[in-house]
């Protein structure tokens, strides 16, 4: 009898934990839907200063426009163009993120006059001497990651739900592992980890240091990436912001990515 006692025991113990597991990680992926379907306009254009950091150069500045829109289709598409300085002017890069396909991305090169694929395997290429990956300039998917709540955690005085993401398939992502520290009221990831499969601690850290509800979208104006292995800091300071513009389909594309002038009408 005793024995048949510690055996149920055993199984309950056992089974609580199988579905205290299988529970966190259902909740992680409805968290992870919610962040992913956050409302943030049907298209929205920005004006923003880019700052890179490092002990080894000078702090520089960059001026850039971002391009965004969500079509009927579920498909978003991007398109970031550099007008300062002199060196980096008109560099653009266009993203087609496709639910349940590879993103495409393409860079244009104005001393080449020409858009270049970025091969998928170069996820974790830096952006234009950045800290940001290509990956990092893509939605990514839901499906594509294992999500789980981990419980709260604080960014500064705000609690937050930590939600660890780890790729499906280790191939498809420059990172083995994030963990975001997700704001409840906004959905907004107040801070993120990234992990690669050499390292148990972080690599990089985004921070979000100012949000504002702008045309009634949570908005991040003020963010950095940091390079935790180089002490490397790449800041986005977003100065002008416009949603809802109905953003042209043609603005999005390999032609567009070559002609600025296409742009001219939507910058803020």
């Amino acid at each position: 009898m005793r024995k048949t006692s510690y055996l149920s025991l055993a199984l309950l113990v056992i089974f609580s934990g199988l579905s205290a597991r299988s529970l966190a990680e259902a909740d992680g992926t409805v968290l992870a839907q919610k962040v992913y379907d956050r409302p943030d306009g049907r298209d929205v254009t920005t004006k923003s200063t880019m700052v890179l950091e490092s002990k080894r150069h000078k702090r520089r500045y960059r001026t850039l426009y971002t391009y965004r829109m969500d079509t009927n289709e579920g498909e978003t598409r991007s398109l970031i163009r550099f007008t300062e300085p002199a060196d980096i002017t008109d560099t653009g890069m266009l993203t087609l993120d496709n639910p349940g396909q590879e993103s495409s991305q393409w860079v244009y090169l104005p001393a080449l006059d020409r858009a270049r694929r970025i091969a998928s395997s170069r996820k974790g290429g830096h952006f234009v001497g950045s800290d940001l990956y290509y990956e990092d300039l893509q939605k990514r998917d839901v499906n594509k990651d294992h999500h789980r709540i981990l419980g709260e955690g604080k960014v500064g005085k705000i609690v937050t739900t930590k939600l660890e993401s780890i790729p499906v398939d280790p191939d498809n992502s420059a990172y083995s592992k994030r963990i975001s520290w997700i704001h409840a009221k906004t959905l907004i990831p107040l801070k993120v980890d990234y992990f690669n499969a050499y390292s148990e601690q972080p690599v990089k850290r985004l921070k979000v240091t100012k949000i504002k509800k702008i045309q009634g979208y949570w908005t991040v104006l003020d963010s950095s990436m940091t390079d935790l292995d180089d002490d490397k800091q790449t800041r986005m300071i977003t100065e002008t912001i416009r949603y809802d513009q109905e953003l042209p389909e043609k603005l999005f594309s390999r032609q567009a990515l070559s002609d600025t002038q296409l742009e001219d009408a939507f910058r803020p």
